[in-house]
């Protein structure tokens, strides 16, 4: 499937990239921390034989600026309104939205300040228990170790946002093996993560805010994904009238990449649903 690169330029100047495969009505789906353009590839790809699939990377992300100053997700929300009114106008139609953890949470945001673009919205279990005075501590943390390049102890302070169990992490080292990391890539997805930590402690952890959507809403989940997460998305599907709650056996947080086709198809059932 052809792809290609394009320039989204936000509400202050920031430039964004976003990857555009596929033709049909528009779908956005935003990347988590540590994500980019590759982030949603496997799902894209699954999607991109009936729709026309944006893939932006945010504000932090290159090829996307990495700006000066303190993120915060007022200013990503109007990264997020720009790529949105780009993904519309070819066709003209409103955008599903789709976003995965990190990406979930700004999505709910964007939906909840400016939804008249924005046909549907499906989250991937945004992690709405991290943030506010909580994250301000971790992110200290981990500016301190980004500064040093001390990678060990910039995951100590992420598994203390995300709140990993130590097996879970455990695993994960045992699955990666010897390999290392990309030095290139580590560094943007590390920069990627400080910048979204900013954002995360500048937030709320106030469920009952997104009471507001009234969009067509559908919520994912791992039946396998730690608490607090599956507390906080029953939570959610209980706060949003319109919310169906899917939850996956056997899947958790890494849905996305363990299991693209079962995401993909779930979107387009959902999308599919939904009138014209």
């Amino acid at each position: 499937m052809n792809s290609h690169d394009q320039y989204v330029e936000s509400a202050d100047g920031t430039r964004l990239v976003a990857r555009r495969l596929g033709a049909g009505d528009p779908v956005v789906l935003v990347h988590g921390s540590g994500g980019g353009l590759h982030s949603w590839a496997a799902v894209a790809a699954h999607l991109a034989h009936e729709y026309e699939v944006w893939l932006p990377a945010r504000r932090g992300y290159g090829p996307s600026d990495v700006p000066p100053g303190v993120k915060s997700f007022e200013r990503e929300t109007a990264d997020l309104i720009a790529v949105i009114e780009a993904a519309r106008q070819p066709s003209g139609k409103p955008v599903h939205l789709v976003g995965a953890s990190y990406g979930a949470t700004l999505a709910l945001h964007t939906t909840s300040a400016d939804p008249r673009d924005v046909r549907s919205l499906a989250a991937f279990e945004p992690p709405l228990y991290a943030a506010g005075a909580e994250i301000a501590p971790l992110l200290d943390r981990y500016r301190s170790a980004f500064e040093r390049d001390d990678a060990a102890a910039m995951r100590a302070a992420l598994n203390g946002v995300t709140r990993v169990p130590a097996e879970v992490v455990a695993a994960l080292a045992a699955a990666a093996g010897d390999r290392t990391p990309d030095p290139v890539e580590a560094r943007r997805s590390a920069i990627g993560w400080l910048h979204d930590l900013e954002a995360l402690a500048g937030d709320s952890t106030d469920i009952a805010r997104w009471s507001a959507i009234t969009v067509p809403t559908l919520l994912l989940g791992g039946a396998d994904t730690w608490e607090p997460m599956p507390t906080t998305m029953k939570n959610l599907a209980a706060t949003i009238p319109t919310a169906r709650h899917v939850v996956w056996p056997g899947q958790s947080h890494f849905v996305t990449m363990t299991a693209p086709a079962l995401a993909a198809d779930a979107l387009r059932e959902f999308f599919a649903e939904i009138p014209a």
